[in-house]
């Protein structure tokens, strides 16, 4: 079945002056208008276009990209404001309304936010919210500690940091795992650190334990063998020159360091370690 709000694979059944109609199924025949269609399209070919509602909430296909597609989340900017709620930019000629019920406090132009895409059940229309709790799961039960997770952030609280982990979840990265500031928007890999009791997720920017030790280690290892067994590095480094490269704390790094040391694959100095050579 086609989908609004997504892309389709859809077959071209007849062609006009001012475009072609593809055969949406279960939603009737689509026009794709002309400076959309492809060079020397027939009928029966086969178009991959994005459907949505145009100004007069009529059915259109495109094969332009949107920044999002429904079920999915975005950060995105305010273009417009007026009585039916903030109008966003998602890279259609449509702008994307998210109507006053659906914004978590009042949107202004310039701004940008985080939104989910649904279909609105009365109009069908792609709609907009920021009432992200009301599309995606806050507990889990799929989840174990030490997971790899693809996550998108969210904005800053007092705790730390929202984050929505898998496109369907929502977590926290606590303070205490932050080594760098984040950005709404900004999309990134992250660790489950811990299930809480109640199924709510904890997120780290980083592995845990051992398991980090050694990650750590075999990149520090490879980083020698890039740079001719010499990396400047070393216990007096700032924190912030140990993230640049290696994305993990002062702390982690120094482990995997006495690690390597007591294996007698490195040597170290204050701001320089250097491989042994077997």
């Amino acid at each position: 079945m086609a989908q609004i709000g997504k892309f389709n694979t859809l077959e071209v059944v007849s062609i006009a002056d001012f475009g072609v109609y593809l055969d949406g199924e279960n939603l009737d025949t689509i026009l794709l208008p002309k400076r959309q269609v492809p060079a020397d399209t027939e009928i029966g070919d086969w178009i991959n276009v994005f459907i949505y509602l145009d100004s007069e909430d009529r059915l259109i296909a495109t094969t332009d990209k949107p920044l999002v597609e429904v079920g999915q989340c975005a950060l995105l900017s305010v273009k417009d404001v007026n009585k039916f709620g903030a109008f966003l930019d998602w890279g259609l000629p449509k702008d994307l309304l998210v109507p006053y019920g659906e914004q978590r406090k009042p949107m202004e132009v310039g701004q940008r936010h985080v939104v989910y895409l649904y279909i609105d059940e009365y109009t069908q229309r792609i709609t907009g919210s920021a009432k992200l709790s009301n599309f995606l799961r806050e507990e889990s039960h799929n989840h174990q500690t030490g997971d790899r997770v693809d996550l998108m952030v969210i904005n800053r609280t007092d705790i730390g940091y929202k984050v929505i982990i898998d496109e369907l979840y929502l977590g926290v990265v606590h303070n205490m795992d932050v080594l760098q500031p984040l950005k709404p928007g900004q999309r990134l890999t992250g660790y489950v650190k811990q299930v809480r009791d109640d199924n709510k997720l904890d997120i780290a920017l980083q592995l845990q334990g051992q398991e980090a030790r050694d990650d750590i280690s075999a990149r520090i290892l490879a980083e020698l063998e890039r740079n001719g067994g010499v990396l400047n590095l070393g216990d007096k480094s700032s924190p912030e020159e140990i993230y640049a490269v290696f994305q993990t704390s002062k702390g982690n790094f120094k482990k995997a360091v006495g690690g390597l040391l007591k294996q007698q694959k490195i040597t170290a100095e204050a701001k320089r370690i250097v491989q042994v050579k077997a």
